[in-house]
């Protein structure tokens, strides 16, 4: 268990069914922008704008409802670092130099506009190292093939998820039942501004959507009702997983932040 925290494994496991949707989505996702790419740009070319269009379909099918993944990082996080590449290949004649700025300027760009999206990088250093086939485009890039790509995988990710109600898409149209049910009911839970205090005292990027967050707390207060109830200690005994006994310490290091 140290082991796997330590590697960073995923302790939270999805059904199969969900893997099988964002495999699947991902696969038409890719064949569509290998097609609308190859259009403009012969395939050696045509490879890097597709990596970076891959890696989107990992955030919009696998996690669709994560910060990452919503329309404005997505289409603001590839044409800002679209641009970026481009004007660095055209303003700055060392490649290494180039690229590293073209990459860490979108990097800082995404942050300040609210728009981090990663594989923007893969972008923007597309846009200075992807051969002379990009480079005869110059800003032409970012409409055609980048904003086309875009536009084709968020029309795709909205048809793809919403036959699934669960896998909200784009996640501020939809609300989980669940956690609409839960609020209803539940005595106190936490406010949008607490959620935010909560989230900047980390001081570091959290993927994860305000509304999950508060649904989390709320299960967390539930089962925590459910274990520690008066009365005889042993007959509310319950014998958790070392996953459930990390994620009730990180709930309660969340309360504490909170208060």
């Amino acid at each position: 268990m140290l082991g796997s925290r330590w590697l960073g494994v995923e302790l939270v496991e999805v059904s199969q069914h969900e893997k099988l949707i964002s495999a699947v989505g991902s696969a038409c996702a890719i064949y569509c922008v290998f097609y609308v790419t190859s259009l403009c740009l012969p395939t050696m070319a045509a490879a890097g704008v597709i990596a970076s269009m891959g890696a989107s379909a990992v955030l919009l099918y696998a996690v669709p409802h994560g910060p990452l993944s919503q329309p404005w990082p997505l289409i603001a996080g590839h044409t800002i670092s679209a641009c970026v590449g481009v004007t660095c290949y055209q303003w700055i004649s060392n490649p290494a130099v180039a690229t590293a700025l073209a990459v860490g300027i979108s990097i800082g760009l995404m942050y300040q506009l609210r728009c981090i999206h990663p594989p923007g990088g893969a972008t923007a250093f597309t846009a200075v190292m992807g051969g002379e086939a990009v480079h005869e485009l110059g800003y032409a890039y970012v409409l055609y093939p980048i904003l086309a790509n875009v536009a084709l995988m968020l029309v795709l990710a909205v048809l793809i998820n919403a036959p699934f109600r669960w896998r909200r898409y784009p996640a501020g149209l939809f609300r989980s039942p669940v956690a609409i049910e839960e609020n209803e009911n539940a005595v106190a839970y936490p406010t949008h501004e607490e959620v935010l205090s909560a989230i900047r005292s980390l001081d570091s990027f959290v993927d994860v959507s305000e509304e999950d967050l508060i649904c989390l707390v709320q299960r967390f207060g539930k089962l925590d009702e459910s274990l520690f109830q008066p009365g005889d200690a042993s007959k509310h005994k319950v014998s958790l997983s070392e996953p459930e006994k990390r994620a009730l310490e990180l709930t309660q290091c969340d309360d504490e932040v909170l208060r």
